[in-house]
């Protein structure tokens, strides 16, 4: 299994290609990574060193990996954070030119715009190609839900998502996922989980985690851990794309890719740190000490 995944590089931390290249090689996939940026570490820290690596060498390194005859051997793409436009367009045109030579390619499109607090974060123009280029590509996406209503055009729930929860009941989330899956790649299988769902029922002590299929949609419920940390979203894209192409079943792959990341997350908790210990807690990754079980929402 050879996954391309484009996202960012932080030196201190795990988030972004750092929250996903080890746990892919985990588990066995060979994984060859473009840096968006390099980063000290993750901006949520309030500063950092480092700079973007721009459109022209994005597109350059998939020039490379042309000249070596890899884009016809690759699974998959896995997108991250972008960091500007020319990024994001380079990504899409390296999607374009891997599935003219394989029209069986996986595109997992994490949409990383900004989140509950900040906002939106990245630059509009970057924002926007997501939303009217990107989805249109994606097989899989994995938004939280502040990117979800962007995605869909909500301006109004965008807002007040990025101020707190916004909670509606599960068959009506599932629906507006299926407004998005009306927009991405029809040849696909049209696959998006939501990170954060915050539907009627999400207890406070709860989170909620949602499935669409193009069959329906399942949710997830874990309890909320007590720490605060980057990259649970980076790390939860990257193994729901391994185990749907090991094994091709959406529910498997959202039940174990929950479950991992939980307990490393758990793991984490319990030393008190702020960054996922996924090297510390890898054996996680492979059989997490607890499972959690998806149940299946009634269409409304």
């Amino acid at each position: 299994m050879n996954i391309l995944s484009v996202q960012s590089w932080v030196t201190y931390g795990h988030v972004g290609n750092a929250a996903a290249l080890f746990p892919l090689q985990r588990l066995g996939a060979e994984v060859w990574t473009i840096n968006t940026v390099q980063f000290s570490n993750h901006p949520g820290y309030g500063s950092h060193t480092g700079r973007l690596a721009g459109g022209d060498a994005v597109a350059e390194l998939v020039d490379g990996l042309a000249a070596r005859g890899l884009l016809q051997r690759t699974d998959a793409v896995l997108s991250g954070y972008l960091g500007d436009a020319a990024s994001g367009r380079a990504l899409l045109d390296g999607v374009a030119r891997i599935r003219a030579v394989r029209p069986d390619l996986v595109f997992c499109c994490d949409p990383v715009l900004g989140d509950r607090g900040p906002g939106l974060y990245v630059p509009a123009d970057l924002a926007a190609l997501l939303r009217d280029e990107a989805v249109g590509q994606a097989d899989i996406l994995t938004p939280n839900r502040f990117e979800l209503a962007f995605l869909l055009g909500d301006t109004a729930q965008a807002a007040r998502a990025s101020t707190g929860p916004v909670e509606a009941p599960a068959a009506q989330v599932a629906a507006q996922v299926a407004a998005l899956q009306a927009r991405m790649r029809q040849d696909g299988p049209g696959l998006v989980l939501i990170t954060s769902a915050e539907t009627e029922g999400t207890a406070p002590g709860e989170i909620d985690l949602l499935l669409a299929t193009r069959e329906g949609a399942h949710r997830i419920v874990t309890p909320r851990l007590p720490l605060e940390t980057n990259g649970a979203g980076d790390l939860i894209a990257a193994l729901f794309l391994f185990h749907m192409l090991r094994d091709g079943d959406p529910i498997a792959a959202f039940e174990h890719a929950t479950s991992a990341v939980w307990c490393v997350l758990s793991r984490t908790a319990d030393h008190g740190g702020r960054e996922p210990m996924i090297v510390a807690a890898q054996q996680e990754l492979l059989t997490p000490f607890r499972s959690f079980r998806s149940t299946a929402i009634p269409a409304l």
